[in-house]
């Protein structure tokens, strides 16, 4: 059951005003996120008012969903800067990508063609249905080809959840996690949460993302945080200062 009280602060109050946002889908109309540059304006200006400083936005790569590319990527970056520009709007925003780990992930990484949140780190995804085949030889590969693979939001496969050694093999075999910060305010429920403040409470979370897409995912950074421990998170949030990058043109 979830713990509720009074003391607990609000998400968007935990935010600090240099936070570098490493997972969002701001990009208009090219996955599931913002479905056009009005909504992307809407998300930005309200994550801005929250602190966030910098965004690496990263949409899917996601082969016969998503099947986006560096190229489509970068050129709708780029023309999502000038568009942003134009409506006097000047924030720091680089494009990457999340990538899901399938065969078309491997043959991207294995010709170097792969967007990275800085140098080389990569931010991945998983199935939510079911453990991935070859999982670990993958993430070998990934790192002999020069990657440091980012788990995203490992705290939403729920097939984790009973067995929570493969969060310890994931971590040992050189994943870095990514929690998503609506997952301590219960946005994906109860059993999310508590897999999330488990993750957070055995130091096993190295970064955060908002993750935004939509209105309804930045509504819910006025809920409370519903964790009674507070540091690990505080941390990981502050080790997004990792990301900041050099925008200067």
């Amino acid at each position: 059951m979830f713990f509720f009280s009074n003391n607990k602060p609000i998400l968007k109050d935990l935010i600090p005003e240099n936070y570098i946002d490493i997972h969002s889908h701001l990009l208009p109309n090219i996955d599931d996120g913002a479905q056009n540059f009005q909504d992307t304006v809407f998300l930005i200006e309200r994550l801005k008012n929250m602190g966030m400083s910098e965004f690496i936005t990263t949409p899917h790569i996601y082969e016969t969903f998503w099947n986006n590319s560096t190229i489509s990527i970068q050129e709708k970056e780029q023309e999502t800067i000038s568009n942003l520009r134009l409506q006097s709007i000047e924030i720091p925003l680089k494009a990457a990508a999340e990538y899901f780990i399938d065969d078309h992930f491997i043959e991207l990484f294995k010709k170097g063609e792969i967007l990275t949140l800085k140098d080389n780190y990569v931010l991945v995804e998983i199935s939510y249905l079911k453990a991935p085949i070859n999982i670990y030889n993958t993430i070998f590969d990934l790192q002999v080809a020069g990657y440091r693979p980012v788990l995203a939001h490992p705290e939403r496969y729920s097939y984790y959840h009973k067995n929570f050694n493969e969060y310890l093999k994931l971590k040992d075999a050189g994943c870095l996690f990514q929690l998503n910060l609506l997952s301590t305010v219960g946005y994906y429920g109860e059993v999310v949460f508590e897999a999330g403040k488990k993750l957070l409470n055995n130091g096993l979370i190295d970064f955060v993302g908002s993750d935004v897409h939509h209105k309804k995912h930045v509504d819910w950074f006025d809920k409370k945080v519903l964790l009674k421990d507070l540091s690990p998170l505080k941390e990981s949030i502050s080790a997004n200062g990792f990301f900041s990058q050099d925008f200067q043109k």
